[in-house]
């Protein structure tokens, strides 16, 4: 796959039947908070009322049409220094190193979107090798381990905290996504 393909932007619209083509696999939403799309106006609505407002979502994109997405949760008051950060994407290009290249454009952004924020991690589930060897390529450590940290989707999962910190990464400047 070439790297120049993939592009993060906001998402839109227009984006509700690819949305739906990889919202709606049971697959890839095992492992989110979000339930699994079933039609595509819920994931319009999804785009609408979820992705659009959402402070730091960006569509995953390869040649501008939507395989996945990575959303960033900034801290607020004491919390403000960190931020959480998630993504997915299609199983069809699940292994190709699109979710690392996705992951490695999106950190100084939001560095830069969020210039209070010096700690970005992710929680990954124990049994999410491949999310947690995203992490690994992308400059995230490992932190630790959660015990039974999780409910999610009826089970309670053990995660691993990962992190990455504002000095490790070189800051660019702005340039739209």
């Amino acid at each position: 796959m070439d790297p120049s393909r993939i592009t993060l932007r906001g998402f839109r619209p227009t984006d509700a039947d690819d949305l739906f083509s990889w919202a709606g696999d049971d697959r890839v939403t095992r492992s989110l908070r979000w339930k699994t799309l079933t039609s595509n106006q819920e994931a319009l609505t999804f785009i609408k009322e979820v992705c659009m407002p959402h402070p730091w979502r960006r569509s995953i994109c390869i040649d501008d049409r939507s395989i996945g997405f990575i959303s960033v949760f900034p801290g607020s008051g004491d919390d403000r220094c960190r931020a959480d950060i998630g993504y997915a994407i299609a199983v069809e290009f699940w292994g190709k190193g699109i979710a690392s290249k996705a992951v490695e454009m999106a950190i100084p952004q939001v560095f830069r979107d969020f210039p209070e924020i010096v700690r970005l991690q992710a929680h990954v589930a124990v049994e999410n090798k491949a999310s947690q060897r995203v992490l690994e390529k992308t400059g995230f450590s490992k932190d630790g381990l959660l015990r039974k940290y999780s409910y999610l989707k009826g089970r309670i999962h053990d995660l691993i905290v990962y992190s990455i910190l504002s000095p490790e990464i070189e800051v660019l400047p702005s340039h739209s996504c």
